[in-house]
């Protein structure tokens, strides 16, 4: 049966994705390598990630969604999106088998004249390279003749619940002129506004600089936060006061790491390094163990040691509100702290097991009652069921990573 849409990868990009195009009513069929996400869709229940409720993936069903393992679904469509994933490897570049697999799986099926869009992060060059040897070698066709090719950077906010597109206006460039109209017909069906860059390259590199800017911006706040501690200043009211600024600056605030599946890219293929990145990403990669620091000062200041210590951890997730672990420095700090000695637990509302190294971390069933056990609790990720005036007032100490907490009801980092 012919689909409108094939979006290829139904991971943290490629679900949001097919959600809204089946909002828009667009017929769309889901495509993955991994039978485990495609049998839950096909079933009815919630990704991993908690990104989208069962009640709304069972609504994509009824609207026509077809998650699907069987490559064949790929050979008749009008348009496909490649979501692979591309986590960093040790050598900090994005690894792309996952898009070279989407790749060939979709060449030995492609038609003429279907539109073809990488969302994936990618070095720039990739879609043109990398991604069009494989579609025209394993196809026949020839990019910009026979068929459409396109990149477009993805653009979800973690925020949004549901997850969707219509809200941040999209991005496209295309091999050609032609192939840029034809991605833009495509995404105008469920976005509020088109953007269209000069060519592929431009698209591509658009998601580099948003994705780097984060990770500079949020490193100088950490790197303030752990100046302004040992100035005695309150990094937290210097930055309410700045954000009255109304030009030249955005509000960016300090954290026991980055989170969230978006990467510093701090090398653009096989140019020279953005040293400025590289930078930041050493100063991010540092705040887990800054957070041990300070979590033993204050237990020192009480006259106690980590060693022997009772410590709760608040929100162990990646980003608030959703159940997603990438991104976190939980493990990270979890680990440093049993190594130290202390005796830990966690609460977290969507993580209802926690493994560390392998190791089990006990779960707290009673919020209230394991924060006033605790010697400290550290808030690691707010999320929004969390009374932070609540758990001040429970805790024996709390250790606010987050700066949510009434003034003066925790230390803040």
């Amino acid at each position: 049966m012919p689909a409108d849409l094939a979006v290829i990868g139904l991971g943290h990009l490629g679900l949001p994705l097919a959600h809204a195009a089946v909002a828009a009513g667009i017929e769309t069929i889901g495509y993955d390598t991994d039978p485990r996400p495609v049998a839950e869709l096909a079933a009815g229940r919630s990704p991993a990630d908690g990104s989208l409720s069962a009640a709304g993936i069972r609504r994509m069903l009824a609207g026509g969604f077809r998650p699907t393992t069987d490559p064949s679904a790929l050979g008749r469509i009008r348009t496909a999106v490649i979501c692979a994933p591309t986590p960093l490897g040790a050598d900090r570049r994005p690894d792309l088998s996952a898009v070279d697999e989407a790749a060939h799986a979709l060449a030995a099926r492609l038609r003429p004249r279907t539109t073809v869009v990488l969302e994936s992060a990618v070095p720039p060059g990739t879609t043109e390279g990398r991604l069009r040897a494989i579609l025209e070698s394993g196809s026949g066709l020839r990019a910009g003749r026979d068929f459409a090719l396109a990149h477009s950077p993805s653009r979800l906010d973690p925020a949004d619940r549901p997850p969707g597109c219509a809200a941040a206006p999209k991005v496209i460039g295309g091999l050609t002129p032609a192939c840029t109209e034809a991605a833009a017909a495509f995404y105008g069906r469920i976005t509020d506004k088109v953007v269209r860059a000069r060519g592929l390259r431009e698209a591509e590199t658009v998601k580099v600089l948003e994705t780097n800017f984060r990770h500079v911006n949020i490193a100088l706040v950490n790197e303030m936060s752990v100046l302004c501690h040992d100035l005695g200043i309150d990094l937290w009211d210097v930055i309410r006061c700045v954000e009255t600024k109304p030009f030249g600056f955005h509000a960016f605030r300090p954290g026991p790491g980055v989170g969230g599946h978006d990467k510093p890219l701090d090398t653009i293929g096989t140019h020279r390094p953005l040293r400025l990145v590289e930078l930041a990403g050493r100063i991010n990669e540092g705040m887990p163990g800054y957070v041990i620091q300070r979590c033993a000062a204050l237990l020192n200041d009480h006259g106690k040691s980590v060693r022997g210590a009772r410590v709760l951890l608040l929100g162990v997730t990646g980003t608030a509100d959703l159940a997603g672990l990438e991104g976190s420095p939980a493990p990270e700090i979890a680990e440093r702290l049993r190594e130290l000695g202390a005796s830990l637990c966690y609460h977290d509302p969507y993580v209802p097991d926690w493994r560390v190294q392998g190791r089990p971390v006990p779960r707290a069933d009673f919020l209230y009652e394991a924060a006033a056990d605790a010697d400290l609790t550290i808030l690691l990720q707010h999320h929004r069921t969390y009374d932070l005036q609540g758990l001040s007032v429970k805790a024996q100490l709390l250790l606010d990573t987050r700066g949510v907490s009434p003034a003066g009801a925790a230390h803040r980092l």
